[in-house]
């Protein structure tokens, strides 16, 4: 098996996962900026100024939700159709024009406001409604740039080094995250929210820099033109045929709605809840679910998961609603942390598991759809969560908001080990071929479904992936004039 090293180590893979990496964790130190920012927006000395901040961290996820589904709906069909390298330079860019305005925006911070309708008095900086648009900006170009990473993965290395392929970019990507988080948070009292913005513009240069040094990367399988809006279901129809893949992503939905109802409400529950009034403090609870979530990658590369993922991802959602219930109860900043990093550490194991089984099982030329289709099932009732998060919190207070996310994740988990065929979940990993380097996507089987529509009710079995290559995928020349990957134990 492909030690992270000889991932690291081959010229072709190294500046690919580490474009990735930088534009993961570029996001997340775009949103804990603004999270403060809006958290701190209103004066204390306002009667109802928990209420307005509460309001708006909702308002600020759903600038960034609602768009990103709208993206969602399309990352895949360009993933699988337009020239991905060229989908992930040009979303980078607008990412990075974006975060570029953050910048001069929050350097300007006009002190207008603009009212609004809802509680008694309600109102929005006027920046604030710059910054949010451009807050969904960035959201947007992340998720169309996340399939056409996702799927060109799988052409560079074997079914058998996936987990591990993940793990260094996600495990990359969290480090980047923790640091780009406690630097920007910590410069935001010396310095300002303009000067802390620069480290997400920093990173979203990394990784312009990165995608240049990228060789021509593995073309799309040729397909016969079709209309869009097929192009588009073929996702959705791929999911419904898979019953596992499905129930996962409608068991996601419910998890990310849950957590939406709390995590929007970070800023209050560290300034509220545990008393905190330093910005870098909520850094450091970043810090800890993204510190977890890395943890958690590097932990799921090494295990052997891939017969058992279905049951992996069911014990990890019951563990992470499990997390939350503490954090409920948690009153001091250093116990919260902790905590925190066990939130970060479950769905990083989690993500990493789901990613490398459908990545393994599905066929490429169709594989940036059933990302997308994922995504978009996944992520539907964020906007909605978030919205109620604010208005729960403003109702029964931050302790109940938390418990009731906890409570709920863990019994999404115990639903989830009812069914049969994500319990059985799994595939048999390929081996690397003994001349290194990188191999096709293969069939593996995933338990409770089959690959045609008519066999969907047929009872789960085991079988082995089949080693031949998807139908019409050209060799990878660029990969051949590398030194090929060694194996590693």
């Amino acid at each position: 098996m492909l030690g992270y090293r000889d991932l690291l180590r081959n010229r072709t893979l190294a500046p690919f996962l580490l474009s990735g990496a930088f534009s993961f964790a570029a996001p997340s130190t775009v949103l804990v900026i603004l999270v403060w920012a809006t958290a701190i927006a209103y004066p204390n000395a306002l009667p109802l100024h928990t209420t307005y901040a509460a309001l708006a961290l909702a308002l600020l996820g759903l600038f960034a939700t609602i768009p990103t589904l709208g993206a969602a709906v399309v990352s895949g069909t360009l993933a699988d159709r337009a020239d991905r390298g060229l989908v992930m330079r040009a979303t980078n860019l607008a990412a990075l024009v974006a975060s570029v305005g953050l910048v001069l925006l929050l350097g300007v911070r006009p002190t207008s406001s603009v009212s609004l309708p809802g509680p008694a008095g309600f109102y929005l900086p006027l920046w604030m409604l710059v910054a949010f648009p451009l807050w969904g900006t960035i959201t947007v170009a992340a998720t169309l740039f996340r399939p056409a990473f996702n799927a060109t993965l799988p052409k560079l290395v074997s079914s058998a080094a996936l987990g591990r392929a993940n793990s260094v970019t996600y495990g990359v990507a969290v480090s980047l995250s923790v640091a780009g988080s406690l630097v920007a948070t910590a410069l935001i009292a010396p310095l300002g929210l303009a000067v802390a913005s620069i480290v997400p513009v920093a990173l979203f240069l990394a990784t312009a820099v990165s995608l240049l040094l990228l060789p021509k990367l593995p073309p799309n399988a040729p397909t016969a033109p079709r209309r869009f809006a097929t192009e588009v279901t073929e996702g959705y129809r791929y999911l419904w045929h898979h019953r596992a893949l499905l129930q996962i992503t409608v068991a996601a939905l419910a998890i990310n709605f849950l957590s939406a109802l709390a995590f929007v409400e970070l800023g209050l529950y560290v300034r509220d809840w545990l008393g905190v009034t330093q910005a870098i403090l909520l850094g450091a609870m970043v810090t800890g679910a993204s510190v977890g979530s890395g943890v958690g990658t590097l932990l799921a590369g090494r295990l052997r998961f891939e017969r058992r993922s279905g049951a992996y991802l069911i014990v990890l959602a019951a563990l992470q609603g499990v997390a939350v219930i503490a954090l409920a109860f948690s009153h001091s900043i250093a116990l919260s942390i902790p905590l925190m990093f066990l939130f970060g550490l479950f769905p990083g194991m989690s993500g990493t598991i789901f990613l490398a089984t459908i990545q393994a099982t599905v066929p490429n030329d169709v594989l940036g759809r059933v990302l997308a289709a994922d995504e978009v099932g996944s992520f539907a009732m964020v906007p909605a969560g978030q919205y109620a998060g604010g208005l729960l919190t403003i109702d029964a207070g931050i302790q109940s908001t938390y418990l009731l996310v906890g409570t709920g994740t863990v019994a999404v988990g115990v639903a989830m080990a009812a069914f049969r065929g994500l319990r059985n979940l799994g595939f048999e990993p390929e081996s690397p071929p003994p001349t290194g380097g990188a191999t096709s996507p293969t069939s593996a089987f995933l338990p409770s479904t089959a690959p045609s529509p008519s066999s969907a009710s047929l009872p789960p079995t085991t079988a082995r992936a089949s080693p031949r290559p998807a139908q019409g995928e050209p060799p990878l020349e660029h990969l051949r004039a590398n030194p090929p990957l060694p194996r590693s134990q």
